[in-house]
């Protein structure tokens, strides 16, 4: 009321009244006139953008900003993860994200190029299609026809270096040769298979014996 008293302020209208009182507010600080904080115009990039426009920072080109009357309202782009098959990548000055510009088959942590063929494994044969997609066909191995199949470098298939072969009974203490009689004791006989028989190989592992009639294992007969 001091501030009213020292003006002595005489109002023959009410309007006129109501605008000198929000003066005398203003110039006393009682009153925050909002339109005093608002900005109509936002600088950067050494450019001015006008309420409402939208623009990215050059000095970070993932930053987008839209000019409000409050200033300048920013927000950061995330780059999405590119794809694990991506063979040439390329980042140009203008963008945020790099972009992926050649993409392949992803297989094992390799990548391999479209229409490329490769051989991941000694039983594998990959070819990789255009859609980007591995696609392999594996060998399907034979059983080998012996009990001692041995893995060579570089093959897929197991090998039977020492011939066809089988155990002589079914303790699996001794191994016999295919496709001759043995002797295995004074009385019994076995045959293993000549490894041409792949059913019964696939079945079996043991040989087939015969025993001699009224044979005691005690009594000596050669082998043969």
């Amino acid at each position: 009321m001091a501030l009213f008293s020292y003006f002595n302020i005489g109002c023959t209208w009410p309007k006129m009244c109501l605008s000198a009182i929000l003066i005398l507010l203003a110039l006393d600080g009682k009153l925050n006139l909002s339109t005093a904080a608002q900005v109509s115009t936002c600088e950067a990039n050494g450019s001015v953008y006008y309420v409402g426009e939208w623009y990215f920072l050059d000095s970070d080109h993932c930053t987008q900003c839209e000019c409000t009357s409050d200033g300048p309202a920013c927000a950061r782009t995330e780059c999405t993860a590119l794809p694990p098959a991506c063979m040439h990548v390329s980042h140009y000055p203008s963008d945020c994200c790099p972009r992926c510009e050649k993409i392949g088959c992803e297989y094992r942590g390799e990548v391999y190029e479209l229409g490329e063929q490769f051989q991941p494994s000694e039983c594998e044969q990959c070819t990789c299609d255009v859609d980007g997609i591995a696609r392999c066909l594996v060998a399907d191995c034979a059983p080998p026809p012996c009990v001692n199949p041995m893995y060579e470098k570089g093959e897929c298939c197991p090998r039977c270096k020492d011939g066809p072969n089988c155990y002589s009974d079914a303790s699996q203490s001794r191994v016999i040769p295919g496709g001759q009689y043995v002797w295995v004791d004074s009385c019994t006989k076995c045959r293993c298979h000549d490894g041409q028989d792949v059913g019964y190989w696939e079945g079996n592992k043991l040989a087939k014996c015969e025993k001699t009639k009224n044979c005691s294992p005690d009594e000596d007969r050669e082998n043969s």
